[in-house]
């Protein structure tokens, strides 16, 4: 045994001892972090011991009891509290007098930050990455897929992919240093080298312990190539992020350039002028899932044109994409102007995936203005809540957003307007990944969501997966997290902010080479 874990085995000890003769356990290593408008508490409860949680804005002299908890944090919505009031907080064990002589080892202080909106997208964007970097599996760094699942080895590819994009804004953003985000993108790298592949692409789902997929479906037990592409969006930009670094870093770089060069493309059209979404090595083509849009699965087409080694040639993404019952629109909802996608745009992850390292501003081919074509779903999202024709308690300016989500009701479930599915559940990643596109919109649903609803909506990992009013208190929330909602979050607000995502998937010359070759420019 270390010399640190003998001195915490004897805190521990004498704790253990202490509480037996009638003294209390203090909890090792609090702490306390203002924001805008909650205050975290962390503190080390190794045996789940219940505390109770204290805090007084008149530097001690009297306490109100906030709530308690069997866990290691503590969250703390102040709605009333000043700006920049010090607030003192002390976490007791149930049953002793906050007001006893020795609670004051219990003690800690803090202030909340000011109320500004680059707290408040700092503060996201930082709650939401801790996803990514404190909940990844531990033996591999790859994403969990869920934070419910029972099966908590279920590791995400496309998930993951977004992760590394966010643990890259992470570094930036000083959440945690250059050095860790290198060790967490270094270890999955690792994982993805030793994980089975098919052809070069990765399956959706692995077990993070073994490496070996994990089917997800009775068909879907092999390559899974728009998967693969959201992992090759995130690699390319840690490449580019890391190939003028140390000598460690600019290894990973070449690394990542062996798993992008090793995919194969173009084997997946099967001889035709299509790409397929899967192919297993037990059962083949069987699902014969064409990859067509208008929808979340365009950067695939990015990529495989852009292959240094086994590109497609450009007439599979015209032959087969745009040749979709949802592809070409036209119409005008709420008098705005549709010119790809279903009805009403379908779910806002459309606006989101292709997108968090691919730039739309500017992008056009001869189908649309992907940043209008954008810009225009997400204005609909908000204006059908803002109409609110199936009377949904809550919808408006200020709670708009539908993608596809958990649901209180239905599990995961695809929300969107002009469908059955659409009961009134808003999925916060979706009006939040859409801030690059309308940043005063999105800022109303956040700060809605935070000052007014935080206490129900906000967790760990910020904002919880899903929320509909309509239900009762207490069935409002689905208190999940998923790797594909929580990545664009934290992306495309470091888009919005900084471009820097768009900025280093854009210096890969592979991939303007790529867009070029399918007929997209910038103007």
């Amino acid at each position: 045994m270390s010399k640190i874990a003998n001195i915490l085995f004897f805190i521990v000890l004498v704790n253990i001892q202490m509480f037996a003769q009638g003294k209390y356990v203090v909890p090792q290593e609090i702490s306390a972090q203002g924001y805008p408008a909650h205050v975290e508490l962390n503190f080390e409860n190794a045996h789940g011991f219940t505390y109770e949680i204290f805090a007084s804005t008149d530097n001690g002299k009297t306490f109100t009891q906030k709530g308690e908890t069997q866990a290691t944090y503590f969250l703390d919505f102040v709605k009333s509290t000043v700006e920049n009031q010090p607030i003192t907080y002390r976490i007791v064990p149930k049953g002793l007098s906050v007001m006893n002589k020795n609670a004051s080892k219990f003690e800690v202080k803090t202030t909340l930050k000011n109320r500004t909106d680059a707290e408040l997208l700092d503060m996201v964007q930082r709650y939401t990455t801790r996803y990514f970097f404190d909940f990844a599996h531990s033996d591999c760094g790859m994403a969990r897929e869920r934070s419910n699942n029972p099966n908590g080895d279920i590791v995400t590819v496309g998930g993951t992919g977004f992760g590394i994009m966010a643990l890259v804004a992470g570094a930036e953003r000083n959440y945690f240093s250059r050095e860790k985000s290198y060790g967490k993108i270094n270890q999955i790298v690792t994982f993805l080298e030793h994980a089975e592949r098919f052809h070069g692409a990765w399956a959706h789902w692995y077990n993070g312990n073994t490496g070996k997929p994990f089917s997800f479906s009775k068909y879907d037990d092999g390559g899974d190539l728009v998967e693969t592409a959201f992992m090759m969006e995130g690699l390319l930009t840690a490449r580019q992020y890391f190939i003028n670094g140390n000598e460690a870093e600019q290894n990973l770089s070449k690394r990542i350039n062996q798993l992008w060069r090793g995919v194969e493309w173009n084997w997946y059209t099967n001889g035709s002028d299509s790409l397929y979404w899967h192919w297993s090595k037990n059962w083949g083509w069987r699902m014969k899932h064409r990859i067509k849009g208008f929808d979340e699965t365009l950067i695939t087409y990015v990529l495989a044109a852009s292959s240094p080694t086994y590109a497609i040639r450009p007439e599979v993404y015209h032959a087969c994409y745009p040749n979709s019952t949802y592809f070409k629109n036209g119409k005008s909802y709420y008098g705005i102007q549709l010119s790809l996608g279903m009805e009403y745009g379908g779910p806002l992850f459309f606006t989101h995936y292709s997108f968090l390292g691919l730039n739309p501003k500017g992008l056009n081919d001869r189908y649309a203005d992907y940043w209008e074509r954008n810009r225009a779903h997400v204005l609909i999202h908000r204006a059908y809540a803002i109409d609110n024709p199936k009377k949904h308690t809550g919808l408006g300016a200020d709670l708009w957003g539908f993608t596809s989500s958990d649901d209180p009701m239905n599990g995961y479930t695809s929300h969107h307007p002009g469908t059955d599915d659409e009961n009134g559940t808003i999925s916060p990643t979706a009006a939040i990944s859409s801030i690059p596109y309308t940043p005063e919109y999105s800022m109303e649903v956040i700060r809605h969501l935070y000052y007014d609803l935080g206490n129900t909506t906000f967790g760990k990992y910020g904002f919880y997966d899903a929320y509909n009013p309509s239900l009762v208190d207490g069935q409002q929330v689905v208190h999940s997290y998923l790797a594909i909602d929580q990545g664009p979050i934290a992306v495309m607000i470091e888009n919005y902010q900084s471009g820097l995502i768009w900025k280093l998937f854009a210096q890969n010359e592979e991939i303007q080479k790529g867009l070029t070759a399918l007929g997209f420019y910038y103007k």
